[in-house]
C-alpha cells in the first residue's frame, strides 16, 4: 500500500483522484487545499491530514520522510490550478516522491526542460493524465493508423463545446496567465489525443481566439483537422440546447462519428494502475500538446481562406 498526498483537493478533478487512490488499494495520507469547503475528503479518506496552509503541509510532508520509508509519502497527486503544477511538481521531487499531475503538466513549454533536468537528479518520476489515451475506441484507431497509414490524410473534424457560468471568468480558470486560456486549460486534451493519433503537426492557423471560443485549423501527419473549441452555452447544437445538455463532444472522421466522451469521468484509475505499474506518461509525452497549445495562444489569428469548422 502506497502513501499518498494532493494537492487541491477542493478543485473539480480531485474527486477522480481520490477515487483512483481509493480504488487501487492506496491511502491518502494528507491533503491540501486554500479552501477548507472540503467534505468530499469525508467520502474517501476521513482520517487524512488537512492542511490550508501550503508550508504546513509541506512541513507535515518533510518530517514524514524524515521518519522512514513506511511514513513517508510515495506519490504526490497534484490537482491544484495550472500555473502552480511547476512549482508542485518540484515539491514532490524533493519529498522523494512520485509526482502524478493533472493537465496541463506546465502551461509554458520551456518549463519542461527545467523539471526534466530536476527529474533525472531524483529516483522518482513525473507523470501525467492523459485519459484520452485509454479509451479503447482511440486505441484501436491509433493502432489503424499506425498499422496502415492512409494513403490520402483523414478529414477530421473535431469539436467541443460545454457551459461555464460567469465564475469561471473570475477564477483562476479565465486567466491566462494563470490557467494558459482556453487553449492550454480545455483544448489540450483533445490537441494531445489528436497528435497522438494523427501525427505531428506541420501547419497550423489559429481562425479564432476569444475568451469563450478557440478555433482553427491544422495539418497533421495522417490527418487535416478543423478544430472548434467553446465555453459559451450559446455555441451548443440545438438539440443539445433543447434536451438541456450542457456539454458536446464530437470527433468526426471522414462523416464518421467515433465515440470519446466516456474518458473524461471513468479513466483515472486506469491511469493510476499504469502508473502504479511503472508505466504512464511523462515529460515527452506531454510536450507536445503543449507546446501546440502555447502556439494557438500566441500565433497571430488569421482570417480562414478555404476549410473552416463549421460552427465559426
Amino acid at each position: 500500500m502506497a502513501n499518498f498526498a494532493l494537492l487541491g483537493v477542493g478543485g473539480f478533478v480531485a474527486p477522480r483522484h481520490l477515487t483512483a487512490i481509493r480504488d487501487t488499494g492506496n491511502r491518502l495520507i494528507a491533503a491540501c487545499d486554500p479552501y477548507d469547503s472540503v467534505g468530499v475528503m469525508d467520502n474517501y479518506f476521513p482520517k487524512a491530514s488537512f492542511f490550508t496552509e501550503f508550508e504546513r503541509f509541506d512541513r507535515f510532508l518533510e518530517k514524514r520522510r524524515r521518519e522512514g520509508s513506511d511514513n513517508a509519502v510515495n506519490y504526490v497527486s497534484i490537482c491544484s490550478p495550472n500555473y502552480l503544477h511547476d512549482a508542485h511538481v518540484r515539491l514532490a521531487l524533493r519529498l522523494e516522491a512520485h509526482a502524478i499531475c493533472e493537465k496541463p503538466l506546465v502551461i509554458n513549454p520551456w518549463n519542461l526542460d527545467q523539471l526534466q533536468v530536476l527529474e533525472q537528479e531524483h529516483d522518482t518520476g513525473i507523470r501525467t493524465v492523459l485519459q484520452l489515451r485509454y479509451i479503447p475506441a482511440l486505441v484501436a484507431l491509433r493502432e489503424q493508423i499506425r498499422k496502415n497509414p492512409p494513403a490520402t490524410k483523414k478529414d477530421v473534424v473535431l469539436s467541443y463545446m460545454t457551459r461555464r457560468g460567469r465564475w469561471y471568468h473570475h477564477s483562476w480558470k479565465g486567466s491566462e496567465a494563470k490557467s494558459g486560456g482556453l487553449a492550454m486549460n480545455i483544448g489540450i486534451h483533445f490537441f494531445d489525443m489528436m497528435l497522438w493519433i494523427f501525427g505531428d503537426v506541420s501547419h497550423l492557423e489559429v481562425h479564432a481566439r476569444e475568451p469563450e471560443r478557440v478555433s482553427g485549423v491544422m495539418e497533421l501527419e495522417h490527418a487535416n483537422v478543423r478544430w472548434f473549441l467553446s465555453i459559451d452555452e450559446d455555441d451548443l447544437p440545438e438539440e443539445v440546447q433543447a434536451a438541456g445538455g450542457h456539454a458536446h463532444r464530437s470527433l468526426l472522421m471522414d462523416d464518421e462519428e467515433i465515440e470519446f466522451s466516456t474518458g473524461f469521468r471513468d479513466l483515472h484509475t486506469t491511469v493510476y494502475e499504469d502508473i502504479l505499474a511503472g508505466r504512464g506518461h511523462g515529460i515527452e509525452d506531454a510536450r507536445p500538446s503543449i507546446e501546440l497549445a502555447y502556439r494557438v495562444r500566441t500565433q497571430p489569428v488569421v482570417k480562414p481562406r478555404e476549410s473552416v469548422h463549421p460552427s465559426l
